[in-house]
């Protein structure tokens, strides 16, 4: 049995978990603050929140870690709920997805730990601490682009990363005949908030008047499972989260990344190796509110069919691959 521990910041991290339960033939305890999707009948451990303090004293024990507040009451529950679970079921082992302090407290209790690593710069002593105690790493991004995904880092870990692909919990869709009617862009928001204010997106959308615009996410309504849009869309407005990036590139369509800030400049990092690595996008380094018509004109004639080298379906896979202690193969180049 594999616990897989599922970080609440954004929706990315449980839809990465709940793919990758899907394509394991062992059973999968998930382990997060958020509540289990509705449905969902498999096992779910609910952890309390750490992170509700409104004064966090020495949250990082002097640089050591990344989150550790002292006399934080959630903080202490959280890891005696963690630890009560890894002491009475024993895991064979536990994907971290992602904290160093609990693939710290795994390791402590004798469990072998694979960690998901995310882009940007994570050369500091916590993420270095926790990658050195993990026994194998993953990337979401296709094995070439990781030195760029993971810029700073020292070379033995980057060797260590095991690249799958980007992992999307929507099918592959190749592009087709499209429907009639005027161009289509979608903005896509995320779950971990949004930068863009909703005057940005409509002085936006009043540069580019020949496009027909559907918002999803903030600053508009949120929308559980915007695929369906994002397939309809000639041009994909969104943020660089790996999972919006997924979806798109499962879709096949061209993008324009609007890097949000994130810790270790997760995002920027992620949209500066997608725009020099010949990906069908491109970056703006803040939400653009003139000029519209002619950069969606200019993404839409980019070749969306070039995400195969990046989504091609298998990573969830592959991932499984490595939990059951195989090598990755053939993932996307």
């Amino acid at each position: 049995m594999i616990g897989y521990y599922v970080h609440h910041q954004g929706r990315g991290h449980l839809h990465r978990a709940l793919a990758v339960q899907q394509a394991l033939d062992e059973p999968v305890t998930l382990l997060s603050s958020l509540a289990p999707p509705v449905g969902h009948t498999e096992a779910w451990v609910h952890l309390d929140r750490d992170d509700l303090g409104t004064d966090p004293r020495d949250p990082t024990a002097a640089g050591r870690l990344h989150w550790v507040p002292v006399g934080d009451d959630g903080l202490a529950v959280r890891m005696q709920q963690l630890s009560a679970w890894l002491a009475t079921a024993r895991p064979r082992l536990l994907v971290s997805d992602v904290s160093v302090e609990v693939a710290l407290l795994a390791r402590l209790h004798g469990v072998p730990v694979v960690g998901v690593v995310l882009p940007g710069r994570r050369d500091d002593a916590a993420h270095l601490l926790g990658f050195d105690v993990a026994d194998r790493l993953v990337g979401m991004w296709p094995p070439a682009a990781t030195p760029a995904m993971l810029p700073g880092l020292p070379a033995h870990v980057v060797r260590r990363v095991e690249a799958v692909g980007a992992l999307s919990r929507q099918p592959l869709r190749e592009p087709g005949v499209r429907r009639p009617g005027p161009p289509r862009v979608v903005l896509l928001g995320g779950a971990g908030g949004s930068a863009i204010s909703a005057d940005a997106v409509t002085a936006a959308m009043r540069s580019a008047p020949g496009w027909e615009w559907q918002v999803c996410g903030p600053p508009g309504p949120w929308v559980e499972d915007p695929h369906a849009l994002v397939r309809d869309a000639d041009v994909v407005i969104t943020h660089a989260g790996q999972n919006a990036v997924a979806e798109v590139a499962a879709a096949r369509r061209p993008a324009v990344l609007v890097p949000q800030d994130r810790p270790h400049d997760e995002q920027r990092v992620s949209a500066a190796a997608l725009g020099a690595g010949g990906w069908p996008v491109l970056v703006e380094e803040t939400f653009p509110t003139d000029g519209s018509a002619a950069r969606l004109e200019r993404a839409a004639s980019l070749d969306g069919r070039i995400w195969e080298g990046w989504c091609d379906g298998a990573a969830a896979q592959r991932f499984a691959a490595v939990l059951s202690g195989d090598r990755v193969m053939g993932a996307p180049a």
